[in-house]
């Protein structure tokens, strides 16, 4: 029976496999008589024997004036050669998440094209959200803030203290109902602006909308499915721009709204995080802190 399909998928070149393979059948061999027992040059299995040897599956046996010989290691070491590609694979991943945007800029110079990303399950959130967290502009966002934490309330959290420790400050405009009057009261102050819209009639729409360098994202919160899209394209991010620094001019700060209420006004509600009180604490929270808590 072969192994040499399967020890290439826990990361051995195939001609690493097939010597791996032929150490562990034929036991200790020099790299000549070795090489006669695989479909290999004689110069490859040399060099693949090395390779073998630095991974820890195999040693090297050398004494004065013979040719060296070479044995196989315990095959356990496979599932370590396998963890540490797993963490590459994965800073991999990391860095690439940090240079997409860049390269995604530079393809919709050169295209023409917007560039698209969507993302299904329950990691769709999170992505979209990190995305954000390469933005060298402010963040624009809206929210209904109550569907959110109803959908998932714990990777906000981490979001909102990455986005602080980067600086990166964000104006929100939530729906005004009375979860999102309790839940905003002094939030992360030195980089997050959050304001109240009211209505005559409040009707959730389980979704989010960010608007951040050159970049429009949408994440919804129904029962049955979260999705998360990002879209790159300047002309879409300029009006969603315009619409919502024209609607965050038309809303009041928090102190003003009160008094306006208090005199039987109707103005739209703000809720100006700015010297408000001391930031929440968070830790009590489930899962997703996103819009207001961000």
């Amino acid at each position: 029976m072969s192994y040499t399909e399967t020890l290439s998928k826990s990361g051995l070149t195939p001609a690493q496999a097939e010597v791996y393979e032929a150490l562990l059948t034929h036991g200790t061999q020099a790299a000549g008589s070795l090489a006669k027992k695989t479909t290999l040059k004689r110069g490859l299995v040399y060099k693949v024997l090395d390779d073998l040897v630095s991974f820890g599956l195999a040693g090297k046996e050398e004494e004065e004036g013979k040719v060296a010989h070479f044995f196989p290691k315990h095959p356990s070491v496979l599932r370590d050669l396998v963890e540490t590609r797993r963490k590459a694979l994965k800073d991999a991943e990391l860095s690439l998440d940090g240079l997409l945007p860049s390269l995604i800029s530079n393809f919709n110079m050169v295209s023409g094209a917007p560039g698209v990303e969507i993302y299904e399950g329950p990691d769709a959130k999170e992505r979209v959200l990190w995305h954000s967290l390469t933005s060298k502009t402010e963040i624009y966002t809206y929210s209904d803030i109550e569907s959110v934490m109803k959908m998932t309330p714990k990777v906000s959290t981490r979001y909102a203290k990455e986005r602080e420790k980067k600086g990166i400050k964000k104006k929100a405009l939530l729906l005004d109902t009375p979860f999102a009057r309790d839940y905003v009261k002094g939030y992360f102050p030195s980089v997050t602006d959050i304001r109240l819209i009211s209505a005559k009639e409040v009707k959730p729409f389980h979704s989010s909308m960010e608007i951040y360098d050159g970049t429009v994202s949408y994440i919804t919160y129904a029962p049955d499915k979260t999705i998360g899209v990002i879209l790159h394209d300047p002309y879409l991010y300029e009006v969603h721009k315009y619409v919502f620094e024209a609607l965050w001019e038309k809303t009041e700060p928090l102190s003003l709204a009160r008094k306006s209420k208090e005199n039987g006004g109707t103005d739209p509600v703000v809720v100006n995080v700015d010297g408000g009180p001391p930031p929440m604490e968070i830790a009590e929270y489930d899962d997703d802190e996103y819009f207001v808590r961000l």
